[in-house]
């Protein structure tokens, strides 16, 4: 543990607040103060845990030195501390941060001595209105007697940490609604299309599956899931006789549903909290690597990746089944035609993710 001076937590302080108020999400918000607090306390672990269902669950991004081993710490990890946990109650009621130097004398730490955790200090995180959101915990494998520099140092961080905490998990409640709306549309938009059950889902979990395979970072991942959710906005405007045609479409019908790009990117900038990588996955999905795509005819590399990579999927899935106007495919014809479109409807190196996906995934012998 480092000595702790008296100009250190100020300044300490100073600079996580810096590093809080420029983080994208609570978990890399949380992760310096979790740091912080293994190297300048005595804890030798700590780990933020975010009330969500009547149980505090761990945020496993946002963890920090080492956590009990054994069964019932992976329980834990896995699904949260419950919340009739006593010290549940005492963080409910607690007006700081709790300091226990032996978890064994006091009835609020019933259940650590059996993890190991023989010192513990929690610090409840609350939302602006007083209400319960998380906790921030640290422990220690031994007995030990909280300092007074090390009470100083906790009460800064985690009183710093609430305020961050509360504008972050606010956010990420605001972001799980507009999450869960944005999914009901494309349900919706399924459903009108006659398209076959469960194709939203199927195609955003193979997008997603495709970028992580490309390396595409957690916010790009997640703008193209909500293009997925959106990207046939624009046939809401497609008339019934159209959109459920059963067979080739004449040159009027086809004119007319190449235009449900266009008007489902002007429906989708009615949103303003979509991001633009959404948009260009509403404005691109149609468009082709060789440029003979619609509705603008962009190529290559001046195609988003967000948009290629669902394209690919897009196509995939429509083969692979039953539409109005055509019967599903076979995996190995899908596949032929996925290759036989690699440099011209596709971009090849998502068609390489795809194709090693789809090995991956077959049984092995």
């Amino acid at each position: 543990m480092a000595t702790l001076h008296g100009d250190v937590v100020p300044e300490l302080t100073l600079e996580l607040a810096r590093l809080g108020l420029s983080a994208q999400d609570l978990g890399s918000a949380m992760q310096p103060v979790l740091d912080t607090l293994v190297t300048r306390t005595a804890a030798v672990g700590s780990g933020y845990f975010q009330w969500r269902d009547q149980t505090l669950t761990f945020a496993a991004r946002a963890g920090s030195g080492h956590m009990p081993d054994g069964p019932i710490m992976a329980a834990l990890l896995a699904h949260g501390l419950p919340g009739d946990l006593p010290l549940m109650d005492e963080l409910r009621a607690a007006s700081g941060v709790l300091f226990f130097p032996d978890t064994r004398d006091d009835a609020a730490t019933a259940g650590f001595p059996e993890l190991g955790v023989l010192a513990l200090l929690a610090a409840p995180v609350r939302a602006r209105s007083g209400e319960l959101v998380g906790a921030l915990l640290a422990h220690v494998f031994t007995p030990h007697l909280w300092t007074a520099d090390e009470r100083v140092l906790v009460s800064h961080v985690t009183s710093l940490l609430s305020l961050l905490a509360a504008r972050l998990d606010a956010e990420e409640r605001e972001l799980a609604a507009q999450e869960g709306a944005l999914r009901a549309l494309g349900l919706c938009l399924e459903a009108r299309d006659a398209e076959t059950q469960g194709h939203t889902d199927r195609v955003t979990a193979l997008a997603l599956t495709l970028a992580a395979r490309l390396n595409l970072p957690d916010d790009e991942r997640r703008a193209l899931r909500w293009g997925a959710y959106l990207h046939d906005i624009g046939k809401i405007g497609i008339p019934d006789d159209i959109l459920r045609h059963p067979g080739a479409l004449d040159a009027q019908m086809w004119t007319r549903m190449k235009a449900h790009v266009p008007d489902g990117l002007s429906l989708a900038r009615q949103l303003p909290f979509l991001p633009a990588t959404t948009l260009d996955v509403i404005a691109c999905h149609h468009e082709r690597w060789d440029g003979t795509g619609y509705p603008e005819g962009r190529a290559g590399n001046d195609i988003p990746l967000p948009a290629r990579i669902f394209a690919v999927c897009d196509v995939f899935d429509a083969l692979t089944h039953a539409r109005p106007y055509k019967a599903a495919w076979s995996l190995d014809d899908t596949v032929a035609e996925i290759r036989a479109g690699r440099g011209t409807h596709f971009d090849p190196q998502v068609v390489d993710a795809l194709l090693d996906e789809l090995d991956a995934r077959a049984p092995r012998h």
